[in-house]
């Protein structure tokens, strides 16, 4: 599951504990949201990596052809 899908399956989860009155299914959609976010930062780091590393690739094989 990605990110966004835990983020939105939290949110429901949440009012609908927020509905039924039900703590434990309440705090599980928050868990959710919070586990969502987690990956949504971590793919976004992954991402920026992955850009820099292409960046130093081209710097590195333009050098060599010089």
């Amino acid at each position: 599951m990605n990110g966004k899908t835990d983020i939105v399956k939290g949110r429901i989860k949440e009012a609908a504990g927020a509905l039924t009155d039900d703590d434990k299914l309440r705090n599980e959609g928050k868990t959710d949201q919070a586990v969502g976010k987690v990956k949504e930062a971590v793919k976004k780091a992954v991402d920026e990596v992955e850009k820099a590393v292409e960046k130093v690739a081209e710097r590195v094989t333009k050098k060599m052809r010089e």
